[in-house]
């Protein structure tokens, strides 16, 4: 394989040779389900999602995990504000969370654990560390009994985050309790005391497991103790990912390393702050979904690459309207490569399996060379390291050389080598296009149920009902038949100011409203 990827253990890039050949295994930590999803939730799924359609292009089996952390303080106190029972809570905000992630143009997880379903796996794990002495149990005063890991047992701590085990101090999510041995140890098993508290069963008395053991557990009966990918963001490098690997490999010392490269995506910024709920500044993914397409979000997620920041701005109009340009003026690209399919595709009607001649005219020769090697070029950017900016730029190429044989058929019609050629060299330009558009994820929908839904949503958005606007549209036209220019002119400009694009053919008028 010529795949390589930038792994924060080494920080350097690395080629993945799978553990077993012709397989590979990936993780990727999912949502606590306590509410829903923001933006930074859909960035995180998206770079584990492009790996998993790329080797899978390449005719490698995967098995990709995502989990579900469905039992956490958060969980717990934000069902109990609700007065709902916290699994019907996060089972709620789960499914919620998979919709939004379908309708980010997201492949379905092989599998989707949740903690509340692996309590067994967990225990047993916990049990391991406790024979080892990697973990320990202490009594606290109100007569429950939790289990810690022991960090300093783990020679290796601090290996991926790259800090000093003497610097550190207790990070974040890291419960300081008197009764442990050392502020860095954390909890493995939360013992509770209250008759009706959440909690299960243990060897340790009733209680619910630690943030962090739930992944180790839930990887370990998946992939293996030592499996090929780990994916999540970077604000699970310390402590979360860290305390995976010191648990995991305590545990299992004879499948180290835990992962073989792991990948973290970078933040989505708000006015140079990550977003997170912790600070209020998050946009929800249904945010974005009522003002724009999801494949534009997804497109604009896409053209910054998954290790870097990205900057999601957002604006507030005159009237009051929140918007999010970036987000827009993707969307605005996404129309123009539906519109670019739908050319496309009529170009190339009927034209499967013609053959073009060994020569070619120079303009059409440039476009089959193109059709040609678009797809080993999108191959090449995405073996290093994911690179979707590139492979949106090869998408831009043919996208314009597409465009420009159509023009150039409706230019030249007289011309009979262009006729009887550009209908093969289309098709041809619409494989490699297509190929182009499955290996990023985008555009997924068949045209015409895209232009369904993006108009509903802009008329939606605008208030504006489609028989009001044929009505003014039918008016305009009846002005043009009555030679009133002036007032047609001042209907279209009316027509315009909404964000209404008026197109007069032969057969009538049609229109289309445009993202803003």
């Amino acid at each position: 394989m010529r795949l390589r990827l930038h792994d924060s253990m080494t920080q350097k890039l690395t080629p993945l040779v799978p553990r077993q050949p012709g397989e590979v295994h990936i993780y990727c930590c999912g949502p606590t389900t306590y509410d829903v999803a923001h933006v930074g939730h859909g960035r995180a799924a998206l770079a584990p999602d492009v790996l998993v359609r790329h080797l899978r292009s390449r005719g490698l089996q995967v098995t990709y995990v995502r989990n579900v952390t469905d039992v956490d303080d958060k969980i717990l106190a934000r069902a109990s504000e609700k007065g709902e029972p916290p699994l019907a809570l996060s089972a709620r905000m789960a499914a919620l969370y998979q919709e939004d992630m379908a309708a980010l143009g997201c492949l379905r997880p092989d599998v989707e654990p949740r903690v509340s379903e692996h309590i067994p796996e967990i225990i047993a794990l916990i049990e391991r560390l406790c024979d080892v002495g990697a973990a320990y149990v202490i009594e606290l005063p109100n007569g429950a009994r939790d289990v810690y890991y022991a960090v300093r047992s783990f020679a290796g701590y601090g290996k991926l985050s790259k800090r000093n085990i003497e610097e550190l101090c207790a990070g974040a999510r890291v419960e300081v309790v008197e009764q442990k041995r050392d502020p860095l140890d954390f909890a493995l098993w939360k013992g509770v005391v209250d008759e009706g508290a959440w909690g299960w069963d243990s060897p340790w008395g009733k209680g619910r497991p630690g943030w962090h053991i739930e992944c180790s557990a839930m990887a370990c009966r998946y992939l293996g103790a030592g499996f090929d990918v780990h994916a999540g963001g970077m604000d699970l490098i310390f402590p979360h990912h860290e305390n995976e690997i010191a648990q995991s490999e305590a545990a299992c010392p004879a499948d180290v390393p835990f992962a073989s490269i792991w990948i973290h995506n970078g933040f989505v910024n708000v006015d140079k702050e990550k977003m997170a709920k912790s600070l209020g500044n998050f946009v929800t993914l249904r945010d974005v979904y009522e003002r724009n397409d999801p494949e534009a979000l997804r497109y604009f997620l896409l053209s910054v690459h998954y290790r870097g920041p990205i900057a999601f701005d957002t604006t507030k109009r005159e009237n009051g309207r929140v918007v999010f340009p970036g987000v827009v003026e993707a969307e605005r690209r996404v129309d123009y490569l539906y519109g670019t399919l739908e050319r496309l595709e009529a170009l190339g009607a009927g034209a499967e399996g013609v053959d073009l001649p060994g020569t070619l005219p120079r303009g059409l020769a440039a476009v089959a060379t193109l059709a040609a090697e678009a797809r080993e070029r999108v191959e090449a950017s995405l073996d290093e390291d994911l690179n979707t900016p590139v492979a949106l730029s090869v998408l831009a190429d043919i996208a314009k050389a597409a465009n420009e044989l159509v023009d150039l058929v409706q230019r030249r019609r007289k011309d009979q080598a262009v006729q009887q050629l550009a209908p093969s060299l289309a098709r041809r330009l619409l494989l490699a296009f297509r190929g182009t558009l499955e290996a990023l994820g985008l555009l997924q929908t068949p045209p015409g149920a895209y232009h369904a839904r993006t108009q509903a949503r802009r008329l939606g958005l605008l208030g504006l009902a489609p028989e009001a606007v044929d009505a003014r549209v039918a008016e305009r036209a009846a002005a043009r038949q009555a030679k009133d220019f002036a007032r047609s002119d001042r209907l279209r400009g009316e027509l315009d100011a909404l964000g209404i694009e008026i197109a007069d053919t032969p057969t009538g008028s049609t229109w289309r409203v445009t993202v803003s």
